[in-house]
């Protein structure tokens, strides 16, 4: 009888968590600035750098928030339901799933990064102070935001092994991960061209 209970605790949360993350903030707050839809401009990402281009820094800075916000909730909420960083993770994982392919942008939707900022962030704050270090060194080498997001991505699995020591959830990092890129298959085409916007 647990254990049913425990699926239908898992089942419910994960939806939570992707209909949650499937909300396009930055989207909303473009609108709410009365500035371009984020998808008519840029990369046509609706994640913070291109919102930032589209509705100004504020909205940008926002929507970062605000899309973190989504990973990190529904990963608390499952932390005090189940008590298991193997059934947490799969909850993180549905929430940046839902900000990817939202239901609400005809299953479109932004790259995971900072998504998956707010799910570390609730999972494993001391990783993501380590990722963010790669993030930071890659901005500050490269000023590439996407070549640093994919780095901090991948240099996730074996910081969260580190600190975790938890094969299930550093295979669920792996999963993240390899969406985020694939998410930014774009941008890497263009890295590989030498066309890619840098950061500054």
């Amino acid at each position: 009888m647990a254990h049913y209970l425990t699926a239908g605790k898992v089942v419910s949360l994960a939806l939570v968590a992707f209909f949650l993350g499937s909300v396009p903030f930055g989207v909303l707050f473009a609108r709410l600035f009365g500035k371009k839809d984020p998808r008519e401009v840029g990369s046509g990402n609706v994640g913070a750098t291109n919102v930032a281009r589209a509705a100004g820094k504020v909205a940008g800075a926002l929507t970062l928030l605000l899309d973190a916000f989504k990973g990190y909730l529904p990963v608390l909420l499952a932390w005090s339901w189940l008590k298991s960083p193997d059934y947490v993770a799969l909850v993180g994982f549905f929430a940046i799933l839902g900000h990817c392919y939202s239901p609400f942008l005809s299953f479109r939707g932004g790259k995971g990064v900072a998504t998956g900022l707010g799910v570390y962030l609730a999972l494993s704050p001391l990783a993501v102070l380590m990722a963010a270090g790669v993030f930071g060194l890659v901005i500050w080498r490269w000023r590439y935001v996407s070549l640093a997001s994919i780095s901090a991505a991948w240099a996730m699995v074996p910081f969260i092994y580190l600190v975790q020591k938890n094969p299930l959830l550093t295979l669920f990092t792996a999963l993240i991960a390899l969406l985020i890129t694939w998410r930014h298959r774009a941008n890497i085409q263009r890295l590989v061209k030498g066309e890619e916007t840098r950061f500054f």
